[in-house]
């Protein structure tokens, strides 16, 4: 196994020690002969394919020929994407350790950290206020660290929050460096830990004072004047009038902490801390996360201009104090810093039930997928845990993409203190809604539009530009996170996802063209992969209804198990179950969790990426559709109960679940109608093949027949959508009968 090393020219020696390595995978030689051999089975398998067409005597023939030709061309293409992330995996090491014997501490870079929230009741303040806490109690130069927290929801209630929180922080960050403290969210170290010194019960009775007063300042829904202490909380709470609105507010740009005056209870400096309510207008677009992130971009510029930004979503606190000297082992070397954009680390989701039930590790998305990436131009950006180079946001490495005013350059220098006038007077003109106009911003510059999914396109143009990144994974996961708690969250959010990608496959930047002559075809097809979720709905939809409905019909679509053709079958289902399989346990899986990752991925091929699919041709059409929904990480007691015993949540009605219920009865009623017709002496060979369809199905579906017929809890499918069901599936029993037998 090659293994190459890297380290910093500063300070750099003969026998300078390396900062970081990297593997390239034993499974590469595998994985391209598999991929050698697969890739002809599936061209034999089409080719089978359009000679039965060609053949075809009827119209049903036909039509069931040409359904399956394209269901198996879908899911050939999805494959071949797939491969893409197999050719070159690799896995890297840092040596954090090494870093300082390398250079010297005065000499790290400034570090930027935006931390992005939207709604103070679906993303509690005080989970965004321990994300906030845990970053700036880095092993990090503290002069050197600035927290952004963007609120993008304006409410007075996270302000407030975190006014508390920088209290709390004077105390809370010298605690953590003096006993080496690990976990530097405090509600995860007191959560834990049960052995506590006289100190740490001191922190901990703090720290819950603190979460009370928050918590009951949420619940009342306004901050009442006995929380006010002083003129300038005073002054910064006065903004809040009858005609500030969530759509509809001025800019508030309040600085908590200053490292320059304010100290710690021992007289350390503070880090900066900086809340940031950019302002909102009804006729003016925001662009929803992407501008949120483009206006701390901004604002942070006019105040520290920090070299290297890191983006955080509110929920995803770090686990590792170390983490800023694991990415300075790549961005620290000039040489690194010309070619490399940033340095991705996982989300690694903690809450997650034993068995992961909705499949929220998101292992392949997050772990296996990115190790691919890594080993052609570098990780994606998942929109969370990925340290930038600033410079990265302002064109292509040998293209230097200049802002509107000089301030707002990755190479400026900030030499007024952040709470001067013309600082603060430049950090609200840059904050306004209408300051994008007429600029390159989110188009040449900053994270991009056009997309729903801004992380995931920024991204792949960051790449089109010649940017490369790194996939950072250490065995102490950098950051945790929390993941969608219920079936109808997790499908919301990946249906927003699925139109998201979608919109980039079918916009004037698709990986397909634009990609290919950027990037060259294999990180294209990477990025394709990605942008295509949508389009699983086919071949999803197809087999889960089609076979089915012609086994009710005693017509056999599949080559009988006697038949050469058969065994292409079994080995094309085969090979992707093991392969995915074989990924899966080795990035650390169970084979109970893949077991729920297979099903997931059927259930949302009939939920939330075939709305995925329709949504996003209905706005294409430019029928209006929903907007952009936040994620809830709110979950309430009988629901995480539930949860934790493995029960899907179906108590939320929603259409999506119309089309999974109606699949889950025809199914049933089709794998019935098969065991029947072999016992009354029907021969299995020809519909053996739609049996195991079926049956593979059934047994995919108990949680569906379960929420249906034996459970009586809130989580329980709603009676109105199983009669609704049932009605579909009789029309579709019925509609099949007249047009596959004639």
């Amino acid at each position: 196994m090659e293994v190459l090393k890297g380290s910093s020219t500063t300070k750099s020696t003969t026998h300078a020690p390396p900062l970081h390595t990297l593997e390239f995978s034993r499974l590469k030689f595998f994985n391209r002969v598999f991929a050698t051999v697969y890739t002809c089975a599936i061209l034999a398998l089409l080719y089978h394919h359009a000679l039965t067409l060609l053949n075809s005597t009827t119209l049903s023939s036909f039509f069931i020929t040409l359904s399956l030709l394209i269901s198996d061309i879908v899911l050939a293409f999805m494959w071949v994407a797939t491969q893409s992330c197999r050719l070159n995996p690799i896995h890297r090491k840092e040596f954090p350790e090494n870093l300082k014997r390398v250079v010297k501490e005065s000499d790290f870079p400034e570090l930027d950290v935006f931390i992005c929230t939207a709604d103070p009741y679906k993303e509690p303040p005080m989970g965004v206020v321990n994300t906030a806490l845990s970053v700036l109690a880095y092993d990090y130069p503290t002069e050197k660290i600035s927290v952004y927290v963007s609120d993008d929801g304006g409410s007075q209630l996270t302000l407030f929050a975190f006014m508390e929180a920088a209290k709390f922080a004077s105390h809370w960050l010298p605690f953590c460096r003096k006993n080496n403290i690990v976990e530097r969210n405090p509600e995860a170290y007191f959560v834990s830990n049960n052995s506590w010194s006289s100190e740490a019960e001191k922190i901990k009775t703090m720290y819950h004072s603190m979460k009370i007063k928050v918590e009951n300042v949420v619940k009342r829904g306004k901050v009442g004047d006995e929380y006010i202490i002083g003129e300038e909380e005073q002054k910064a709470f006065n903004k809040w009038k009858d005609s500030f609105t969530r759509q509809d507010h001025p800019t508030v740009i309040q600085v908590l902490l200053q490292n320059s005056k304010d100290k710690d209870i021992i007289g350390h400096l503070m880090p900066n801390l900086i809340y940031v309510c950019r302002q909102k207008s009804r006729t003016s677009p925001h662009h929803f996360k992407a501008g949120a992130l483009n206006v701390l971009l901004r604002v942070s510029a006019t105040m520290t201009n920090a070299p290297i930004i890191l983006t955080l979503d509110c929920d995803m606190y770090s686990n590792d104090p170390s983490t800023p000297l694991r990415a300075l082992c790549y961005l620290f070397n000039p040489q690194d810093q010309s070619k490399y954009g940033f340095i991705q680390f996982p989300q690694i989701f903690n809450g997650i039930n034993k068995n992961d039930i909705y499949a929220c590790e998101f292992k392949r998305l997050f772990q296996i997928n990115p190790v691919g990436f890594d080993g052609l131009n570098g990780g994606n950006y998942v929109g969370t845990g990925c340290f930038f180079s600033r410079r990265a946001f302002f064109g292509g490495p040998s293209k230097l993409v200049s802002p509107e005013i000089p301030e707002l350059g990755p190479y400026n220098v900030v030499d007024k203190p952040i709470q001067s006038q013309p600082i603060m007077e430049l950090a609200y003109k840059v904050a306004g809604c209408n300051y994008e106009n007429h600029t390159k911003w989110g188009y040449e510059m900053g994270v991009r539009y056009g997309s729903l999914v801004e992380d995931s396109f920024t991204s792949y143009r960051l790449h089109c530009e010649g940017w490369k990144s790194i996939f950072c994974n250490p065995k102490r996961p950098a950051f945790l996170g929390d993941a969608p708690n219920t079936l109808i969250d997790m499908l919301n959010q990946h249906k927003r996802w699925a139109i998201g990608l979608f919109e980039v496959v079918f916009s004037k930047f698709s990986p397909l063209t634009f990609g290919i002559r950027s990037m060259g075809l294999s990180m294209s097809l990477a990025y394709a992969n990605l942008g295509c979720w949508a389009i699983w709905s086919i071949p999803v939809t197809i087999y889960a209804f089609l076979p089915q409905l012609a086994l009710i019909n005693g017509i056999s679509i599949f080559p009988k198990v006697s038949e050469p053709w058969f065994l292409f079958y079994v080995f094309l289902f085969l090979g992707a179950y093991v392969q995915d399989f074989q990924d899966f346990i080795l990035f650390g899986g169970t084979v109970e969790r893949w077991w729920n990752d297979q099903r997931i991925w059927m259930i949302k091929g009939l939920t939330c990426y075939l709305f995925g699919f329709m949504e996003f041709f209905l706005k294409f059409l430019g029928i209006s559709t929903h907007g952009f929904n936040v994620t809830s990480k709110v979950i309430d007691d009988e629901q995480h109960k539930r949860y934790e015993q493995g029960m899907y949540e179906f108590g939320v009605p929603s259409p999506m679940f119309v089309p999974l219920v109606t699949a889950a009865i025809i199914n049933l009623l089709s794998f019935f109608w098969g065991l029947e017709e072999v016992f009354r002496g029907s021969k299995l060979e020809g519909l053996f093949v739609q049996m195991f369809i079926t049956g593979f199905v059934v047994v995919n579906s108990w949680p569906i027949y379960e929420a249906i017929v034996l459970r009586s809890d809130k989580g329980k499918i709603p009676i109105r959508t199983t009669l609704i069901s049932i009605f579909l599936a009789w029309g579709l029993v019925a509609a099949a009968s007249l047009t596959l037998r004639s």
